[in-house]
């Protein structure tokens, strides 16, 4: 039973990169999968100490229109696709995702065409 215990206490102490080189290996040399958030990844998510990783995935949330809501809008429209009618309620609830899960690169970019067209943004 110690040697469990002891395991189970290696397990939890892995930092993320560990975690995922053990999954890695478990996948490579014996053919195991762990499922969706299995026992490898809370283990993993447990240790968010100064060394975690840099967050990789970014949702742009528009907090505010600002004064110039109809050029709001139309940038809304260019980066969602979305129509005119579905692009106004999004600007006008305010709070909302614009994009979500987008790349820091393409969040900043978001980011930056929202707030010259006058938009208060926030990532996160």
């Amino acid at each position: 039973m110690a040697d469990i215990k002891a395991l189970a206490e290696s397990i939890v102490g892995l930092t993320l990169l560990e975690a995922q080189e053990l999954k890695t290996l478990l996948k490579d040399e014996y053919g195991i999968e762990p499922a969706a958030g299995g026992a490898v990844m809370v283990a993993g998510a447990a240790d968010a100490g100064p060394a975690a990783e840099e967050k990789d995935e970014f949702d742009v949330i528009l907090k505010a229109a600002g004064d110039k809501k109809i050029n709001v809008i139309k940038e809304v429209r260019a980066i969602t696709g979305l129509g005119l009618k579905e692009a106004k309620d999004l600007v006008e609830a305010g709070g909302k995702a614009v994009k979500e899960g987008a790349t820091k690169a393409e969040a900043e970019e978001i980011k930056a065409k929202l707030e010259a067209a006058g938009a208060e943004i926030e990532l996160k």
